[in-house]
């Protein structure tokens, strides 16, 4: 059980590493800012290596000085090197269209700035540099010290790590988030909403065509009750875009029912069901389907949150021991592109807190007002962003959702 007793005899707590559990975006920049503040710290990973088999784009823009001020001072400028195509300048501003789709027409158009797209497996190798990485571990249990001072994790290989403190940072599907709250409470929470992404390279000819639409992204919502998005996902080489990978899906409402009835379902399956939905798209959809080889790399995912500002999801964090962040904490739905941004944020007010216990603040009191700034903020998003969702597949209600009339800005702006 995680409510059991470790054995007392453990070292002072300033002497103890932060156990961070958890390699992705949000573990990794949140060690970063430890080893800049001088805090030592272990990331722990469940993958065998550094090797990952999906690789995706995050939109970073109300988030982006957070990062800056947890990697080292140096590293910014490198920022442009992790974004989908590092050869188009990041502008001041730039605009991201939002069109019917069906007819091609601009529904809307949002003007803020700068905005990254960055490529998840580019910024994770960077945030990776210079850090105590382990990996193939798995988190089995947790257990607390007598003293009140230390906290062990224990893995599924056997092995332990005790640290002064441990940060849940390992995703939606969190194993830390479990084990502080139960596997009833801490479950995830399914949404009748799936999308199915796809990644494909396309001629020279195509790839320009596909393009002109927007360089690196576009929306729509199709009166079908669909939602869209295209973009790229690498452009290795600007002279030739025959190289470049596209990445874009297509969401629809899917009972649970249906998620369980399609759950052995084939790759090749769920590409012919978005080719499918994608015929009564217009460009680039219709035609970037169209041309997608029918064995192109396909993932599906059906929609998930967690809230944790619900009844019941308050997790004791023993005094000031463990907390949670990221995914792990608040996982919502992606089509207003705020996940990456709270996470940041997350580590970077935990960098702060964690900074202040090292100093002698009252580690409790310091923890808890870190959470319940967490859980007020990025709960709010994870309620806004699964009704902007539900309105984004509702044709009835697009033009009321969230996305329409916050775009991309923090809820309380």
């Amino acid at each position: 059980m995680a409510h059991q007793k470790a054995a007392t005899g453990e070292t002072a707590p300033a002497e103890q590493p932060i156990l961070i559990v958890g390699s992705g975006s949000t573990g990794l920049a949140l060690g970063q800012g430890l080893k800049k503040a001088g805090v030592p710290c272990i990331v722990f990973e469940k993958q065998a290596s550094e090797a990952r088999e999906r690789d995706w784009n995050m939109g970073l823009h109300w988030g982006a000085p957070v990062l800056k001020s947890l990697m080292p001072d140096e590293w910014w400028s490198k920022i442009q090197s992790l974004q989908v195509d590092p050869h188009v300048p990041t502008k001041e501003e730039d605009t991201l269209s939002f069109i019917h789709g069906k007819t091609g027409e601009a529904l809307a158009a949002f003007t803020f700035g700068p905005f990254y797209r960055l490529r998840r497996s580019k910024l994770r190798a960077l945030l990776s540099q210079d850090l105590d990485i382990r990996y193939d571990k798995r988190l089995s249990n947790i257990t607390y010290s007598d003293d009140g001072k230390t906290v062990t994790a224990h893995f599924t290989d056997g092995t332990s790590e005790t640290g002064s403190f441990l940060v849940g940072a390992d995703g939606a599907r969190s194993t830390t988030r479990s084990l502080l709250l139960g596997p009833e409470q801490g479950a995830i929470h399914r949404l009748p909403y799936a999308a199915t992404f796809v990644h494909s390279k396309f001629t020279t000819e195509q790839a320009l065509y596909l393009r002109k639409f927007h360089p690196l992204y576009l929306a729509t919502a199709h009166p079908d009750n669909n939602f869209g998005f295209f973009g790229m996902q690498d452009a290795a080489d600007p002279n030739d875009p025959s190289s470049w990978t596209f990445f874009f899906y297509i969401s629809w409402h899917s009972s649970l029912q249906e998620q369980e009835e399609t759950k052995d379902w084939t790759d090749a399956q769920r590409l012919q069901q978005q080719k499918e939905l994608a015929k009564k798209f217009c460009d680039p959809w219709k035609s970037a389907y169209e041309w997608t080889p029918d064995d192109a790399p396909v993932w599906y995912l059906g929609l998930t949150d967690w809230d944790p500002g619900m009844e019941g999801h308050r997790w004791d964090n023993h005094s000031g021991r463990v907390t949670l962040v990221g995914d792990a904490c608040h996982p919502m739905t992606y089509q207003r592109g705020q996940g990456l941004n709270h996470s940041i944020t997350d580590a970077g007010k935990l960098r702060d807190a964690l900074v202040e216990v090292s100093k002698g603040g009252d580690r409790k009191e310091i923890v808890t007002k870190f959470e319940e700034e967490v859980i007020q903020r990025a709960g709010d998003e994870v309620r806004s962003g699964t009704a902007n969702t539900m309105m984004l597949h509702d044709w009835e209600k697009v033009m009321q959702s969230p996305f329409f009339t916050k775009g991309m800005k923090k809820n309380q702006e």
